[in-house]
């Protein structure tokens, strides 16, 4: 937590029943900075209602205003936006720890008339950006960088074309390059050469938002060309966005019912979508848990044990702190699977949850591509967070069943989910018991 602008240990709230609670969440992330994106590109104004506020999603509407794209904040409501289209110019854009603001502003900012400067927090500038700007390059753009930070001098136009990339470290590359092609003059037609694209559920979820927005957009699915995307040149219609609740920000509160042996429901839960957050249902199934979604809500029970998995994470590798989390929780191993592009992420998430879990008294090691996670007794401790939101809240979940465990900086999840702390206090306040006491039997595997 940061007071006084000093970062200090948050003491992770211990539940001593089964927590019991329905826990609301805010917009996702991933649609609210897509829909900003193609909003700007748009050809009349848009709106984005129930959009996420969050650091992340703050620097987006910051870096666009920058770019001379009117974004209009309702007063009465701050997750209600409007989006006017403006001329394109330079200006200074501040990434943060964002990487869709770091990978998909950049071919926006091609299309400006001027420079554009974009740098970020200090742990950004390690992020790989290379096969982005270095596709810009091969686009007709003029950048100057290869990380942060970096350049785009831009004239106003982008050729665009046929471009050849290596999207193995995320599919954030082809997703930043498809949401301003469009635009572009010649469209864009992205050919990734490689190992597989990982998370591919945020590619679909750009397609269908793109074609949502009157945007052409042919797929492998489409032409049976494998691993080739192309979106054809044209306009871009304005649309009224209506934002999904974040899933993937609610799996550390489904976790909670696992972990505690009760339940928890979350509202507003789509019946479909693109969100790779979704895939949390069979997870939790697959470890023990009762899993439900009727009318809306999603339901989940946790079991007397969480059990291990044997699991590829390779399309929702985001899920995996909270998977990671229950597995050093389980009665047995976990096999975590094809996550080697976690190691780019905000911090090489692999080697720190092996890190972290094995100071808690865990049993964690890292193979090629994932993690290996045995049963072991877990003590408290201090769990480092590395400046990322998704380590905090993987540390916030073991709290709930092991003593004494602090997270050094839970103030950093308000990177997309801002307020988690009071979130996460108001679940376990609908357990009567929540915070009184210890629970023996947590010193170890998950009760």
């Amino acid at each position: 937590m940061r007071k006084d602008g000093v970062v200090t240990n948050w003491t992770a709230p211990l539940s001593t029943a089964p927590v019991d609670a329905t826990v609301t969440l805010p917009g996702s992330k991933s649609i609210t900075n897509r829909a900003l994106i193609i909003s700007a590109l748009a050809g009349g104004q848009s709106t984005v209602t129930a959009a996420l506020r969050s650091r992340d999603t703050d620097l987006m509407i910051a870096a666009l205003q920058q770019l001379g794209v009117g974004i209009t904040i309702d007063p009465a409501d701050p997750t209600s936006l409007t989006v006017t289209p403006g001329a394109l110019r330079g200006g200074s854009i501040d990434c943060g720890l964002a990487g869709t603001v770091m990978r998909f502003v950049p071919p926006l900012a091609a299309l400006a008339d001027g420079v554009v400067r974009f740098d970020g927090d200090e742990q950004a500038r390690t992020r790989p950006l290379d096969t982005i700007l270095g596709a810009l390059r091969h686009l007709g753009a003029d950048v100057a960088g290869d990380s942060l930070p970096f350049t785009v001098t831009g004239s106003g136009t982008l050729r665009g074309g046929a471009v050849d990339i290596d999207a193995s470290g995320s599919s954030q590359f082809v997703s930043g390059l498809m949401l301003s092609a469009a635009a572009f003059d010649d469209g864009i037609t992205i050919h990734h050469t490689g190992k597989p694209v990982p998370s591919m559920p945020h590619i679909d979820m750009t397609v269908e938002m793109l074609r949502r927005a009157g945007v052409q957009v042919s797929t492998p699915a489409d032409s049976g060309d494998a691993d080739t995307w192309r979106v054809h040149p044209g306009p871009v219609d304005a649309v009224s966005w209506v934002v999904e609740p974040d899933l993937s920000n609610a799996t550390p509160f489904l976790a909670a019912a696992a972990v505690t042996g009760g339940v928890v429901r979350v509202p507003n839960w789509p019946s479909s979508t693109t969100q790779p957050g979704d895939a949390i249902r069979g997870i939790l199934e697959s470890m023990g848990a009762t899993v439900t979604l009727e009318n809306g809500t999603l339901e989940v029970r946790g079991g007397a044990t969480s059990t291990g998995v044997d699991i590829d994470l390779h399309d929702v590798g985001e899920l995996t702190p909270t998977v990671a989390a229950l597995a050093a929780l389980a009665d047995r191993p976990s096999h975590l699977r094809g996550i080697a592009h976690l190691r780019g992420h905000e911090t090489d998430r692999l080697a720190a949850l092996v890190a972290e879990i094995r100071r808690l008294g865990g049993n964690a090691t890292e193979t090629d591509d994932g993690l290996d996670i045995a049963p072991a007794a877990l003590h408290g401790g201090v769990w480092r967070a590395y400046a990322d939101h998704r380590m905090a809240t993987a540390g916030a979940i073991l709290g709930l069943v092991v003593p004494g465990v602090e997270v050094d900086d839970i103030g950093t999840t308000a990177k997309t989910l801002p307020g988690f702390e009071n979130l996460w206090a108001s679940m376990l306040g609908d357990s009567p018991l929540a915070g009184r006491g210890t629970r023996p039997t947590t010193e170890g595997v998950s009760s």
